[in-house]
């Protein structure tokens, strides 16, 4: 995957998909070269659930949920339940890396495929938790802000496994 921030052209749609992709190739890039062991390791205490592989996973469903589930108006699979709304996370420690990795970028090239040949006023068919009906365009920022963040988190784990920093 290539990780660049610079759009081909300045237009809106570029810019976002460019910017996207960017963050999406940057959670790739963390998690090169990482052991299993450290990409399962929790070290905080008071987030036991916070795992690189865990954010991986996370990162894949997240998307999952808002073009899927809200965007398009498919059924809901994904793996959480009423009872473990945070199952994405916790089922990650049973997958390899690599395989989430591969599914998180399989994933992603069905979504920008989809994101190419939709307009971006295109309003979500189901609303978010509070009832409000989105944008592909609000999507889009919002995909960009949760991928980007999770990735600082990605970042400080890395750091605290095995000492690895980078950008």
């Amino acid at each position: 995957m290539t990780r660049t921030d610079t759009p081909p052209t300045w237009d809106e749609r570029a810019t976002l998909t460019t910017m996207l992709d960017y963050v999406r190739a940057t959670v790739h890039a963390k998690c090169e070269g990482l052991a299993e062991e450290d990409a399962r390791a929790t070290p905080l205490p008071t987030s036991p659930l916070m795992s690189i592989s865990a954010l991986v996973s996370h990162l894949r469903w997240v998307e999952y949920a808002w073009i899927q589930i809200r965007l398009l108006g498919e059924e809901d699979r994904g793996p959480w339940t009423d009872d473990d709304p945070d199952r994405e996370m916790r089922i990650a420690a049973e997958i390899p890396l690599d395989r989430l990795l591969k599914e998180y970028e399989e994933q992603c090239a069905r979504y920008r495929e989809l994101v190419a040949v939709t307009d971006l006023d295109t309003v979500a068919k189901k609303p978010t938790r509070s009832g409000e009906y989105v944008t592909l365009r609000w999507i889009m920022h919002h995909l960009i802000e949760e991928t980007a963040r999770h990735n600082g988190h990605i970042d400080i784990l890395r750091e605290m496994a095995d000492g690895v920093t980078g950008d």
